[in-house]
């Protein structure tokens, strides 16, 4: 079974986000061994800092958690949800582990960037972080529906 850990910057603060979540790790849970590593979100005044900071706890974060990096980054690659069905399916060939990492709200810094193995670009238009959350689950959902010819990706 595949493992994937969803490494986040900060809490969940909305109820009906919560709820959204639970849903679609109640669906995955027969399917894949997921994992929501929340990292804590700073909030120095200097920008800077803040991303600098948050970035070192991603980078601890997938050192602890050896596997294949995915940073959802707006510099990343667009891709249709059949391909990503395709690309975590196609992984678990060479790896037992994916990490999805959902930076902060400023960013990250480009030496997460480096470390990481593909950059997946889900829109150029800007969502909140805990509703990326969110989205990023059903879309991991519809991937694994699509894999296993299950209708509600249609």
């Amino acid at each position: 079974m595949v493992k994937i850990n969803i490494i986040c910057i900060g809490k969940i603060k909305e109820k009906y986000i919560e709820e959204g979540i639970n849903e679609f790790k109640k669906r995955l849970s027969k399917y894949i061994k997921l994992n929501i590593i929340e990292l804590k979100e700073e909030n120095d005044d200097n920008i800077k800092v803040s991303i600098e900071r948050e970035s070192g706890y991603i980078l601890d974060s997938i050192s602890k958690n050896k596997g294949y990096n995915i940073l959802l980054d707006l510099r990343g690659k667009n891709i249709f949800s059949p391909e990503l069905s395709e690309k975590i399916f196609g992984l678990t060939l060479t790896t037992s582990t994916i990490n999805l990492i959902i930076g902060g709200s400023n960013g990250v810094s480009d030496n997460v960037r480096q470390e990481m193995d593909f950059l997946l670009c889900f829109s150029k238009m800007t969502f909140p972080h805990q509703l990326m959350r969110l989205i990023l689950l059903e879309q991991i959902y519809r991937a694994v529906c699509i894999h296993n010819n299950i209708k509600y990706h249609k």
